[in-house]
């Protein structure tokens, strides 16, 4: 927030985000607390919308206080005690009262819009938290006020995010629905906080464009049902589903949806055709796993997503030692009806039996779960799992492989080259087990990039989609290495290809296209692709404020230095760069010129 100020409203005052000093600290003994729910709210895009227009943004800004904030803060008994230009910060008695006047706020704005040119709308981001707030006179300080201000910042444009104490302290109470999105780390709190969205009414009921059908037998596999009676199984149909989606995604004869977005569809009773829809896709495949003791139980009906008949049917009962023939025959049979023929390579490929330890098969099936959550805590819990799987069948080559990964993708949390050299150690030992372990490729592919070595990750990328063409997060780390190797365009291509066999793809995918548009100097293209992002990180800004000054956006440029310096305070051009591994010196260069035009600390 800055100094700026409306006219007629109260002194401006800064919230005090840096640690407390000796002083503070006897100033806090004599405080007095209380419970708070603190609402923030901020202009996005500020100083671009003075820069082009002082007076009438100072005066739409004045009107929009007088006609919409005000009312809504005496409506559910809120009290303002800071403003500045651009933002206000808003104490409420009442979470469940900060949350409805949050949602209101948004409306609101959203309505005092409508008639308004579209360089002239004024969006708002806000935070909400619940937490101790200190009193001095009519100003609140602390970190229940901090937490907020931090929230305002990683909304969407339009967004509210809140924290985790707030939402459940909301429960029910209203009827809204959040994204978790996760625990982020707050400049100048001391522990992590977990952060929700709040999924407006439009995200909530808008319908997805229906997608073109692809020019080959296209498939989604939503996720079979768990029969076992114990919620503890469900990691069991969940694996059963994904191993049944990853043997049919080795068939190039196949368009196969990626898990992540089939598994949108967990637990809701939706028409296949809905499916179809949502996921571009002609046949569905649903099913069913009842596992109880050393038996278990297969059922698997495919289904037309566009008439909703059914094309076949089948019920498979055995042994769990004979889980894998049980996969191989419902992929085999799926193949069979629906592009009606094998492709020899490939179908060969499925009779290889990847353990015949049980326990080690069930330590995957949990792993793959935590994998799916792109959390570094998800992924320390995944990194148990899989050693047990290599501690109970050594040879379990896709054990090995998902090992790699989860050491690859950890480095970009803790930049450790070790991890680096772990991925690589722990890969090319799967691929000794197994030549033809995709998993082991793509780990590869990505230690051996952030190592520099380029040829040796382009070969396993490319080894790793030749293995398994559909598999969409092969095709994103291949787009990544095409940015790297000079060809970013190409790059960007692959990961819109990643994004159409995965339509509710991770969000992060969103930041490996911009950066390959951003490289690409793409910069107009590359904006609203960055504004996607859920959770800005501080190198979202970081890359926005080189596109924006590329552009001649100034203000904006300006704007989002200053949001990359308040996630990361110590962040520097060369600090940052030194970690990308551009194969051309000429593409670094401009890498870095882009960064140090945009405003950034060199």
């Amino acid at each position: 927030m800055r100094r700026d100020r409306l006219p007629n409203v109260a002194p401006i005052q800064s919230i005090p985000l840096r640690p407390l000093n000796a002083t503070h600290h006897m100033a806090e003994k004599r405080a007095q607390r209380r419970l708070a729910a603190i609402l923030a709210a901020d202009v996005v895009g500020y100083s671009r919308l003075m820069e082009t227009d002082e007076a009438g943004t100072l005066a739409a800004l004045k009107a929009r206080r007088r006609d919409v904030l005000d009312p809504l803060v005496v409506k559910h008994q809120g009290r303002i005690f800071k403003t500045t230009g651009d933002g206000v910060l808003i104490e409420f008695a009442s979470a469940v009262n900060a949350m409805q006047c949050a949602v209101d706020l948004q409306q609101g704005m959203t309505t005092a819009n409508a008639n308004q040119p579209q360089d002239q709308h004024i969006i708002l981001r806000i935070g909400v938290n619940l937490g101790d707030v200190m009193v001095e006179g009519s100003d609140l300080y602390g970190n229940g006020v901090n937490i907020a201000a931090r929230l305002e910042a990683l909304a969407d444009p339009g967004g509210i995010c809140v924290s985790a104490k707030l939402r459940d302290e909301i429960g029910r109470k209203l009827d809204l629905a959040f994204n978790d999105l996760g625990e982020q780390t707050l400049k100048n709190i001391a522990s992590p906080v977990r952060v929700y969205g709040v999924k407006s009414d439009k995200e909530a009921t808008t319908v997805r464009p229906t997608l073109a059908l692809p020019d080959k037998p296209s498939i989604a596999v939503l996720p079979f049902q768990n029969m076992s009676g114990d919620p503890e199984q469900e990691f069991f149909s969940d694996g059963i589903t994904e191993d049944i989606i990853t043997a049919l995604s080795r068939y190039r004869s196949l368009f196969v949806v990626a898990r992540n977005s089939s598994f949108v569809f967990r637990g809701r009773a939706v028409d296949v055709r809905e499916v179809g829809r949502a996921l571009g896709v002609r046949v569905v495949l649903e099913g069913s796993v009842r596992k109880a003791g050393n038996r278990i139980r297969v059922t698997a009906q495919l289904i037309d997503a566009t008439s909703g008949d059914h094309l076949w049917a089948d019920r498979y009962d055995g042994d769990l030692v004979d889980v894998f023939s049980l996969q191989d025959e419902i992929s085999r049979t799926i193949v069979s009806t629906i592009a009606g023929r094998l492709e020899d390579s490939d179908a060969d490929r499925l009779t290889i039996r990847p353990t015949g330890d049980l326990n080690a098969f069930e330590q995957v099936l949990r792993g793959q779960k935590y994998l799916h959550q792109y959390s570094k805590e998800d992924y320390s819990l995944a990194r148990e799992c899989f050693q047990h799987a290599i501690s109970s069948d050594p040879k379990f080559a896709r054990a090995h492989g998902l090992l790699a990964v989860v050491e690859a993708y950890s480095y970009f949390w803790d930049s450790e080259p070790s991890r680096l050299e772990r991925a690589v150690e722990i890969g090319e030992g799967g691929l000794a087990l197994d030549q033809h372990e995709n998993k082991c490729h793509l780990a590869l592919g990505i230690a051996y990039l952030f190592r520099a070595a380029h040829d040796k990750a382009g070969f396993h990328l490319s080894h790793g989609s030749e293995l398994n063409p559909n598999d969409d997060l092969v095709m994103v780390e291949s787009g990544r290495y095409q940015m790297y190797v000079g060809r970013s365009l190409e790059g960007a291509e692959l990961v819109r290809r990643a994004m159409r066999r995965n339509p509710y793809h991770p969000n992060w995918y969103w930041n490996i296209l911009g950066r390959c548009l951003h490289t690409a100097e793409a910069f107009e293209e590359a904006i609203p692709i960055f504004e996607r992002i859920t959770t800005p990180q501080f190198w979202t800004h970081a890359y926005l404020s080189a596109c924006h000054a590329a552009l001649g956006h100034t203000g904006e440029a300006a704007e989002q230095v200053r949001k990359t310096l308040a996630l990361k305070p110590e962040f520097t051009v060369l600090a940052f760069s030194r970690f990308l591994p551009y194969r051309n010196a000429a593409d670094l260069d401009r890498f870095v010129e882009s960064l140090r035009r945009g405003g950034l600390p060199n």
